[in-house]
């Protein structure tokens, strides 16, 4: 099974859409597997984001992610990093296909409401960052046999 980090950044927890956009991974078949409100520390943020340490975005983009909760989640299931970033839509909104999360939310180039991992190996160290093994849970579904390929 894989798993996948997603942010709910603090445009999405400040506009309420948390349960619309969580609903949506659930209703996909991918399962939660951590799920957590926090304030992220500008140490965690600036580690969490340092590949783009050198880019003009990257202090208004730290701030951004420090200025407000945020809602961290893991997901897990078949494909989850795929899945997820196909729910999400392209990183600027304004260039997200209806249907997707930025498509249907948002407009903005800036706020883009959501992060999730693009890789395993990204995924792994995001998690890490994030939450404790002690966060995180394994479980079966009642309706696994529905989503999950045997």
């Amino acid at each position: 099974m894989e798993r996948t980090l997603i942010i709910l950044k603090p445009d999405a927890v400040d506009r309420r859409l948390v349960g619309e956009i969580v609903s949506r991974f659930e209703k996909k078949g991918l399962q939660l597997g951590g799920l957590k409100l926090a304030r992220i520390s500008t140490a965690t943020a600036e580690k969490h984001y340092a590949a783009h340490r050198e880019k003009p975005f990257y202090s208004g983009l730290v701030r951004f992610m420090t200025g407000g909760p945020v809602v961290l989640l893991v997901l897990q299931g078949n494909h989850a990093i795929e899945v997820a970033r196909k729910l999400m839509g392209a990183t600027f909104g304004y260039e997200s296909a209806a249907g997707t999360i930025r498509g249907d939310y948002g407009i903005s180039s800036q706020f883009n409401l959501i992060h999730g991992s693009d890789s395993p190996a990204a995924a792994e160290r995001e998690i890490e960052l994030f939450f404790s093994a002690e966060e995180l849970f394994e479980y079966e579904s009642c309706d696994a046999k529905w989503v999950v390929d045997e």
